[in-house]
């Protein structure tokens, strides 16, 4: 049988009708900003929100995408805001929260999602690559949330921030340099959740497992042949899986939730293999 996982994500026309989890109008009169929401989950979240009455900001390295992403938004009649911008650059990040209140006056939830990795094996990183990764995951997830935290402190206004993640607890060998920031984001969440309590703002996590996004043609095909043993269901997650957890968190659903991870991962926690550059010759089975 065919599987419709194969495609690795979803098409533009099936984010804009697909079937919601959530109640029409869930976030109406809310700002929610999306990062990285050019592609993949970014654009399946950012979609999400929108089509659950949010005006959105999106932004991301490269215009183009998210061009084509905010056209599809508008027409289904959702207001969005463009923004290119890299989050490693902190002047470009308060730029972009600058672009975000002249435009709409305020900001309600900030989902972290831009981030990047290659797969390598740990030994052959090089400073530049190891740099990259942890600049892009673990910093530039700070200067974010931390642009957004100065500026609901100052409004006074309370927050939500919902960072993208990894399932970090039994390691990621494949790619060490990700799993070293994504855990680095988890803690800093856990740390910030406490800190910024008092000023009304919220920091969770969300952790997907293997999930069919354009992001798979990233992994080896080797690697990809042996992503569904990654978890006891032995399958792929989806887009929405993670679109509906962010939700989850940012809704009224999460209004006494903060400092947590949802793991969204098929069990990933409890049994799996997951060798992102391959499986390694020791530990194939020998007879």
């Amino acid at each position: 049988m065919e599987d419709i996982h194969r495609i690795f994500g979803f098409s533009d026309e099936q984010l804009a009708t697909m079937e919601l989890s959530w109640r029409p109008g869930l976030f109406d009169g809310q700002v929610a900003l999306v990062s990285g929401a050019g592609t993949g989950l970014g654009k399946a979240i950012a979609y999400q929100f929108g089509r659950l009455g949010a005006k959105l900001v999106i932004c991301g390295r490269k215009p183009e995408p998210l061009e084509s992403v905010a056209q599809g938004m508008r027409r289904l009649g959702i207001d969005c805001l463009v923004h290119p911008m890299t989050i490693r650059d902190p002047e470009q990040v308060a730029s972009l929260f600058d672009a975000a209140w002249r435009r709409f006056g305020q900001l309600d939830i900030v989902v972290n999602n831009a981030g990047g990795q290659f797969p390598q094996p740990a030994i052959d990183f090089s400073v530049k690559g190891w740099n990259a990764v942890i600049d892009t995951n673990l910093n530039g997830t700070w200067y974010m949330m931390q642009a957004a935290a100065r500026r609901w402190r100052d409004a006074a206004a309370p927050g939500c921030i919902v960072n993208i993640v990894a399932v970090v607890e039994r390691g990621l060998p494949g790619i060490a340099h990700t799993c070293a920031a994504r855990a680095g984001v988890i803690y800093l969440g856990r740390t910030l959740a406490v800190e910024w309590a008092p000023l009304g703002i919220r920091v969770n996590c969300v952790a997907p497992g293997v999930t069919a996004t354009e992001g798979m043609n990233v992994y080896p095909e080797e690697a990809r042949a042996e992503f569904r043993r990654a978890n006891p269901m032995m399958k792929l997650g989806d887009a929405r899986d993670v679109a509906d957890a962010c939700c989850y968190l940012a809704g009224p659903t999460g209004k006494f939730i903060t400092g947590e991870t949802i793991a969204v991962d098929g069990g990933f926690q409890m049994w799996g293999e997951q060798w992102t550059a391959g499986r390694p010759d020791y530990y194939r089975f020998k007879v």
